[in-house]
C-alpha cells in the first residue's frame, strides 16, 4: 500500500469566491439532471471534446468547492488508505497516545505491520461515526434532564 498523503488543500482568500461561484452552478446542474448518472463537462484547451464524469465524482466535487469556499482545509482519504497511528489521532483530533488506548481496547480495527499499527480509514471514520453517535445520544439525555429538573 502507498504511503497517504493527508496534507490539507485551503484555498487563498481570492480564491474562495471561485470555489462557491463554482459550487452554485455544479448544484444546478445537478439539481436540474437529477436522473443523469454521468455529467458532460467542455473543458477550454486545444482539445474540444467533453469531460464524462460520473455523477458521484461531480458530487464530490461539489462538498470540496462547498467546504473550500467556506474556507475550510479539506484532505480527500480513500476508504482503504492505511493511516498511521499519528494520522489517525490527527484526524480524530486526540493525542497518539489517547489513540492507542482505543486501539487497545478494541475500540478502533487495526492491524500490526512488524511494530508498527495501521489503521484503515474507513475503521477510524467508522468508530467517529459510532462516537459521534453516543455523544449525540448523550446530549439529549442531559437536555431532557435539564428540562424534567426545571419544571419540578
Amino acid at each position: 500500500m502507498t504511503k497517504t498523503d493527508l496534507r490539507p488543500v485551503k484555498l487563498p482568500d481570492d480564491k474562495k469566491e471561485a470555489a462557491n461561484h463554482a459550487l452554485a452552478r455544479v448544484r444546478t446542474y445537478l439539481a436540474e439532471h437529477q436522473e443523469a448518472s454521468q455529467v458532460r463537462v467542455s473543458v477550454q484547451g486545444e482539445n474540444s471534446e467533453p469531460l464524462i464524469l460520473p455523477r458521484e465524482a461531480v458530487e464530490l466535487l461539489a462538498s470540496l468547492l462547498a467546504h473550500l469556499g467556506a474556507g475550510r482545509a479539506v484532505s480527500v482519504v480513500p476508504s482503504d488508505a492505511e493511516l498511521t497511528t499519528q494520522q489517525a489521532a490527527d484526524m480524530l483530533n486526540v493525542s497518539r497516545p489517547f489513540l492507542i488506548g482505543l486501539l487497545e481496547a478494541g475500540e478502533i480495527e487495526y492491524r500490526t505491520v512488524g511494530t508498527h499499527r495501521r489503521i484503515t480509514a474507513s475503521s477510524l471514520l467508522e468508530y467517529k461515526r459510532q462516537d459521534d453517535h453516543h455523544r449525540r445520544l448523550v446530549a439529549d439525555e442531559l437536555t431532557q434532564l435539564g428540562q424534567e429538573m426545571r419544571m419540578n
